[in-house]
Parts: C-alpha cells; sequence; structure tokens
C-alpha cells in the first residue's frame, strides 16, 4: 500500500477523532442530565463490547464459524455466573479452549 494513502487515512482519522471529542463536548449539559440518555450512555458500552465480543468469536473471514473459541467464552461465561475472580475465568477460557483445540475442534 502507498505510504501516502496511509498518512492520508491516519490524518483523516485523527481529525475524525478530533471532531468527535469536539461535538461532545458541545452538547448542551440539560441534555446530558436526562434519564434516557444517562441510561443509554451507561449500557452502550456493555452492548458495543458484547457485539465485538461476539463478531471476534464467531467470524472468519465473512463467514459464521463454531469452534473453539466459542467453547472458550462458554466456559468464561459459566465461571462468571459462579462469580469467579477475573483470573480464574480467563484461565478456565484458555484451558476449555486449548482442550478442544487439543482434541481436533
Amino acid at each position: 500500500m502507498n505510504a501516502a494513502i496511509v498518512w492520508t487515512a491516519i490524518g483523516l482519522t485523527a481529525v475524525g477523532c478530533y471532531l468527535l471529542k469536539l461535538g461532545g463536548l458541545l452538547v448542551p449539559a440539560h441534555t446530558l442530565e436526562r434519564p434516557l440518555v444517562q441510561r443509554l450512555a451507561g449500557l452502550l458500552p456493555v452492548a458495543l463490547l458484547a457485539a465485538l465480543t461476539a463478531q471476534q468469536t464467531f467470524s472468519a473471514n465473512g463467514a459464521l464459524v463454531v469452534d473453539a473459541r466459542g467453547a472458550g467464552v462458554a466456559a468464561a461465561a459459566v465461571a462468571l455466573v459462579l462469580r469467579a475472580p477475573f483470573l480464574v475465568v480467563v484461565g478456565a477460557a484458555v484451558a476449555v479452549a486449548a482442550a478442544v483445540r487439543a482434541l481436533g475442534g
């Protein structure tokens, strides 16, 4: 890829991020104090993270894939339901995913 194209994309991304941040600062305070806006602001990051996790777990080259990653996420979910510490959650996900891959999945 041409270096000029890459640097142009980086520059446009930086300007876009700055304008997005500036737009957030220009929102009137009374708008941000509405209960609906506050509820949405609390739920939006969780929804975006869940969507990103699902997309990264169950997709490869634009196709739906169910493999060891799904088993690892399922193990992590079970550990979270059982209120395990964070390192145990990560360890369970890694161990289950590794075991499924070792068994050929």
